[in-house]
């Protein structure tokens, strides 16, 4: 989240730049007027950042989405299985490209449930994608396991977890695919935009067409006379976007660093039984954006999100824009999404205050807080 709070002379200066050495905003071409491609030096130090053999820039994270279900060629009569706690681009994606999207429900990480992922599988299922919501990992090692054994690609929805980790690795790297969002609300922001990580080069190559209208990019040919190698569209990442964005990935150490002390300060001062802290997976490492606890006593529940919105903190998704991040919600789809796993999470999620992680409140603004939300559980 905090990336537009750290958004300075750096990223004004790096934008400057670009139009001083000619002005190209296009990722493509245009090589007597420009100095340099941004976009291709961003994915390379994002590859390199991350550690993946290949990253792709593009125009949003729900691209991200979308281009990743194309690189796979997944397809009508196809079936994804993800999350009802997700944000409503992971489905759009999945229907937009002709398949369905088939729900799991959460376990008390409030990302994917494995033990629901068996039971979901069919002849047609083509994909798993968990979505790591909020900034904590799903249970990957057993996603993957599964996964194997059915032989199924896994995409993970990296989009709200961007510098979260799982057994030391990022997010986004541990399936076939992985998707992150650079959009302002994001821990960096390229204003908007989108990412792809893999180290397969068969799906980076398909991914890399899709996004392009189709472009194979053939070396020595021109832009004009090259071929396409199958149908594409446009969800290229512009030069402006990748220069804030090269600015502002410098930035993400120290703002998953200043992140963590204000998430920690948070915990360790709430005690409380009555506030039920989210599960952490045991080898995931957040990013650090959002901390949730559950409760159950709906007097203490409300008083809490009036004291967080009286202390200027509000609420981050839960409850504050549950509609646009719980499949319940979402009859327009054209398919039943009021499943029995999907009413079971939202009535977990209904019971969930996420309190977001920003620059602007200091370490002590958090330690004061957790003293304030421990006085409200003695109230009650």
């Amino acid at each position: 989240m905090p990336g537009y709070e750290v958004i300075g002379k750096e990223e004004q200066q790096a934008v400057w730049e670009l139009f001083e050495e000619g002005g190209v905003l296009f990722a493509h071409g245009f090589q007597a007027r420009r100095k340099r491609f941004h976009v291709r030096e961003f994915e390379a130090q994002l590859a390199q950042h991350f550690g993946a053999d290949d990253a792709l820039c593009l125009s949003s994270g729900t691209a991200a989405v979308k281009v990743a279900l194309k690189a796979m060629n997944i397809g009508p009569g196809d079936e994804v299985i993800t999350q009802c706690f997700n944000f409503i681009a992971t489905l759009e994606a999945i229907v937009d490209c002709g398949a369905l999207p088939v729900i799991a429900g959460s376990d008390r990480s409030l990302n994917m449930d494995p033990d629901q992922i068996e039971a979901l599988i069919t002849p047609r299922t083509k994909a798993i994608m968990p979505v790591h919501m909020l900034g904590v990992s799903a249970d990957m090692d057993r996603i993957l396991a599964i996964a194997a054994a059915h032989k199924l690609y896994v995409i993970e929805d990296a989009c709200e977890a961007v510098g979260g980790l799982y057994n030391g690795r990022a997010l986004g790297t541990l399936g076939d695919m992985g998707v992150y969002s650079f959009d302002f609300g994001k821990t960096i922001t390229t204003g908007e935009g989108g990412l792809i990580l893999t180290s397969n080069p068969h799906l980076a190559e398909r991914a890399r067409q899709y996004h392009d209208h189709g472009h194979r990019n053939l070396p020595n040919v021109p832009r004009g006379l090259d071929t396409a190698g199958l149908i594409g569209f446009n969800y290229r990442m512009g030069e402006m976007n990748a220069v804030v964005g090269k600015v502002q990935l410098g930035k993400l150490a120290t703002i998953i660093t200043q992140t963590k002390v204000r998430y920690l300060a948070l915990d360790a001062g709430i005690s409380s039984n009555m506030l039920l802290k989210r599960m952490i997976p045991a080898k995931a490492e957040p990013a650090y954006d959002t901390f949730i606890f559950e409760v159950e006593n709906v007097v203490l529940r409300e008083a809490l999100i009036a004291r967080l919105n009286e202390l200027g903190f509000g609420t981050k998704n839960l409850p504050d824009a549950m509609n646009w991040h719980c499949s319940v919600y979402w009859d327009h789809m054209g398919f039943d999404t009021r499943t029995e796993a999907a009413l079971d999470t939202q009535a977990l999620l209904l019971r969930q205050i996420a309190i977001p992680i920003v620059l602007g409140k200091s370490v002590k603004d958090y330690a004061d807080l957790a003293a304030a939300c421990e006085e409200l559980t003695r109230q009650c």
